[in-house]
């Protein structure tokens, strides 16, 4: 089964909120954004956004310059419904974060939570990094949610990389310097307990 098969299938299969990784605010990421004070205009990537609340709370917050990216057209087509009539103020873009053409330095934040930790080949984490640096503004900011060391050792079927703060920021090479992390537990619609890594990394060259 590819990856896009896999994830088409379990957004296919389950409401969102039933999903291992919903949650109903990304509150951590919402609080950080916040303290970023971007202007409304400053282009926002969330990638593996899927069916994700995030976009609502940032078009809450007035942010006007939001592309989504998932590599699930059904969990893109879900926040689509959910939003109404906002939908038409957001960017919408199905792909493979490892394949996708990204406009050049054009975003100046990149939110990633829980889909970075799915790349498991070093080809595919360069792939990813290829287009971060491809497609941030210097001075761009990182935030970044992946499975911390004491997670278990899958999610929703797949294998995942487990990352501490230093592994994270080793990871995304020498042009990001780490400003913070804390660590979140995420329990599952399931009851599955998962402890998060969030990590907000500043693009210096």
């Amino acid at each position: 089964m590819s990856e896009k098969t896999h994830w088409e299938h379990l957004y296919g299969s389950n409401p969102a909120e039933k999903l291992g990784w919903y949650e109903p605010h990304l509150q951590t990421s919402l609080s950080w954004i916040k303290e970023l004070q971007l202007s409304p205009d400053a282009p926002i990537l969330d990638v593996g956004g899927g069916a994700s609340t995030l976009v609502d709370d940032l078009l809450d917050a007035g942010h006007r310059s939001i592309t989504v990216m998932d590599i699930s057209e059904k969990a893109l087509s879900s926040s689509k419904a959910r939003l109404g009539k906002n939908v038409e103020s957001v960017s919408w873009l199905v792909g493979d974060i490892t394949l996708v053409d990204l406009p050049a330095h054009y975003y100046l934040l990149w939110h990633d939570r829980a889909m970075f930790h799915f790349l498991t080949s070093r080809e595919q984490r360069q792939k990813y990094l290829d287009n971060l640096l491809r497609s941030l503004k210097p001075g761009g900011h990182v935030i970044l949610g992946s499975f911390a060391p004491e997670a278990p050792p899958m999610c929703s079927g797949l294998a995942v990389q487990h990352y501490s703060p230093e592994r994270l920021e080793s990871a995304l090479g020498g042009m990001f310097e780490l400003e913070r992390h804390t660590k979140e537990l995420h329990v599952t619609p399931g009851g599955t307990q998962q402890m998060y890594l969030y990590c907000h990394f500043r693009r210096t060259a």
